[in-house]
């Protein structure tokens, strides 16, 4: 029998044993619904209304849904969100890709905004990196997809991802203590203590983080720390101020072959352990905030923002950069009538602007050899948005709206003396429909996205005797239909889509020393189904019985391409399927079977040369909560299995192509929480 079919075999069977949990464990639905969810805390339930009101896929992941487990960054924080594709390569660093966005990526992140408290955490060219974000540090989490990111101005094809910080008046409990433990090292600890008094607010949190990683050279140690302090004046006005930093050491235990991944997984890259290669970065944040009611029907939010960060980064070159990024946003929010109609409006701006020094050496054994890079990178970019509904009937609203952007790219290469700029400028309209019947909604879109390059592509490394590479914007028209709600014991969010791509930037690695090439494909398509089932068994006083499954179908290609034809693009999985079985009884124990199933292979390269083979990974978790204090386990890879859990893409992948990241094997985490 297939491997993986006797995995979901051994994991029905898991799935099929009761057991008993904590009466009261709170693990909100990850699914927006028309109407509030009774388990949710109100300041969740207030942000699930929130994203209701949009017409097209979006998920809010409460911390509560990711607490009874070890979550380091988003792979662990958005498993269960359909259509996101958050797989872990080693400590923190991860590839996240909403609806196959920046599929390309071999390091970092773009194609997707990732923002904190509604403030992008990108550089000011779009780049970003997940370290900067604290994964423990979010009171939830807002996922929008696709063209769904009007609200942030964004334009990216794969939409953003916003961590909301928690304050005094919404964080989960005036005291939290947390330690986490177990494999290779690993230990975590944590502290939280909010509260206010009159109109004054306060949130602090700290946490720091040691492992030895799974793999040879994958050790990570890191301090983060948020405060957040709040003045409240007046009915719904207030003032935030919201700091953050974070000092990380991570290594970088490379890339392998496809046979090195599956046989030795632990063994480190060719040169990681001999260039000592590394990835230690420093950030600073401060964003100050203020939400105003002007009047009964209209709100403001508005700020401004900066962020420093240092990074030291030996790798296949040694990379020095110093980034500051500065920005202001502001947003008005309408509830009214027009023409005796219920309607709603919010329009807004956002602006950013920021430079990086970089300095390029060879990795000289971990030294700094000669000189390769001495560059200065000045980069800016503006959002004009705004998407209102008008409700034609008590259910049935009309959605329309637009953003306008423009990218500025001024460079210096300070080695040959040669500069450069460029500027972008875009219109992303989108309309829309949204339909509501009691608890269940359904929805439709189109939308267009813009993403011009950012200095990775624009400036690349390994074309030193050049300024800018000739690139393109990224552009797509994206069409949605879906729906989603609640009815009795199930919970359901379906949506299907198309995007029509046109220039999409792609990536392939062309040595293990030398970053990837970036390049304009002529047409792609990316199209697929996104499908998330919460069905609750047994509801009751004796306990609560719940099967959590998402799907998801990713087809994503070429389209007539005079290199590749009809080629599917590499690296993401056809088919993917989870599920986790959660049962929470009066005893306090709580036990949750899980299974992640990757059914079939995927291509490892442009030219479809290459299979990757797929997996089944099985988990579980368990725990028990008495009198504020929770003590739980979290075990992965069960059955130990070796598989490639991330990959570079490649035009030809072979044997001898170490473009591969292993899976971690098996692994066994715990860790008590309390409560004051």
């Amino acid at each position: 029998m297939n491997i993986h079919y006797s995995a979901a075999l051994l994991a029905a069977t898991c799935l099929a044993t009761p057991v008993f949990a904590a009466d009261g464990e709170q693990d909100p639905v990850i699914i927006v619904t028309a109407k509030a969810n009774p388990e949710d805390p109100p300041v969740v339930a207030q942000a699930r209304e929130r994203l209701a009101r949009t017409p097209g896929s979006v998920s809010v992941v409460a911390a509560e849904a990711y607490e009874d487990r070890f979550a380091v960054g988003t792979p662990d924080i958005l498993r269960d969100v359909p259509g996101v594709l958050a797989q872990k390569r080693y400590g923190e660093e991860g590839r996240l890709s909403i609806r196959g966005s920046g599929l390309d990526q071999s390091f970092h992140q773009r194609g997707v905004l990732l923002a904190q408290d509604g403030v992008p955490f990108a550089d000011a060219d779009g780049f970003s990196d997940f370290q900067k974000i604290d994964p423990l540090g979010a009171r939830f989490v807002e996922v929008y997809k696709g063209g769904n990111a009007l609200r942030f101005g964004g334009a990216q094809l794969g939409g953003a991802i916003n961590f909301v910080t928690p304050n005094g008046k919404t964080a989960q409990s005036p005291f939290l203590v947390r330690v986490d433990g177990g494999t290779d090292e690993t230990i975590r600890g944590v502290a939280q203590v909010a509260g206010k008094s009159g109109a004054f607010d306060f949130y602090a949190g700290v946490n720091a983080f040691h492992t030895d990683g799974y793999r040879v050279q994958g050790y990570q140690d890191q301090v983060r720390g948020t405060l957040n302090l709040g003045w409240s004046f007046g009915e719904d006005n207030e003032v935030r101020a919201i700091l953050y930093a974070a000092d990380i050491y991570q290594g970088v235990p490379g890339t392998v072959t496809l046979d090195q991944a599956l046989t030795d997984p632990r063994a480190p890259g060719a040169t990681a352990v001999s260039q000592n290669q590394r990835r230690n970065l420093g950030t600073f944040r401060g964003t100050l905030q203020t939400r105003l009611r002007l009047t009964d029907s209209l709100t403001f939010e508005g700020g401004v923002y900066a962020t420093q960060t240092d990074l030291y980064h030996p790798v296949g070159i040694f990379i020095l950069q110093d980034t500051g990024t500065q920005g202001a946003f502001g947003r008005f929010d309408w509830r009214g009538e027009l023409a005796g109609m219920k309607a709603d409006l919010f329009f807004g701006a956002f602006y950013r602007e920021g430079g990086t020094e970089q300095d390029l050496f060879v990795n000289a054994a971990s030294a700094q050899g000669p000189r390769i890079g001495d560059a200065r990178q000045i980069a800016n970019a503006l959002d004009l948005f705004a998407e209102g509904r008008v409700f034609v009937t008590e259910g049935l609203a009309l959605v329309g709206g637009a953003s306008w952007g423009h990218a500025g790219r001024d460079y210096l290469n300070r080695l040959n003396g040669r500069s450069e700029s460029q500027d972008f400028e875009w219109l992303a309209p989108r309309v829309g429909l949204l339909y509501e019947t009691g608890d269940a909604q359904v929805y439709a879109n189109v939308t267009r996205s813009v993403e011009p390059p950012h200095f990775g592509a624009l400036a690349q490394t390994n074309l030193l005797g050049s300024v800018f590479v000739p690139l393109d914007p990224q552009r797509a028209w994206t069409a949605e239909i879906g729906t989603r709600g609640r009815s009795g014991s199930v919970a359901w969010d379906v949506t299907a889509y198309r995007a029509w791509v046109k220039g999409e930037l792609l990536s392939f690695q062309t040595s293990a020393t030398i970053p990837s090439t970036i390049f304009n494909a002529d047409k792609t398509v990316h199209q697929g189904i996104e499908a998330s089932l919460d069905w609750w068994i047994l509801d009751g006083p004796e306990g609560k019985l719940r099967l959590r499954q998402t799907y998801g179908w990713s087809d994503f290609r070429f389209d007539d391409d005079p290199d590749y034809r009809d080629n599917r693009l590499p690296i993401a999985p056809v088919h993917s399927y989870r599920a986790s079985l959660r049962y929470e009884g009066r005893s306090g124990v709580f036990v949750e079977p899980n299974l992640d199933w990757r059914p079939q292979s995927t291509w490892a390269d442009y030219r479809n040369t290459m299979r990757v083979p797929g997996y089944a990974l099985l988990g579980v978790g368990a725990g028990f909560e008495l009198g504020g204090v929770t003590l739980f386990v979290d075990a992965r890879n069960l059955t130990d299995k070796h598989y490639v859990s991330d990959q570079s893409a490649a035009i030809t992948a072979t044997a001898a192509s170490a473009i591969f990241h292993p899976g971690e094997g098996r692994t066994v985490l715990g860790g008590v929480r309390a409560r004051f």
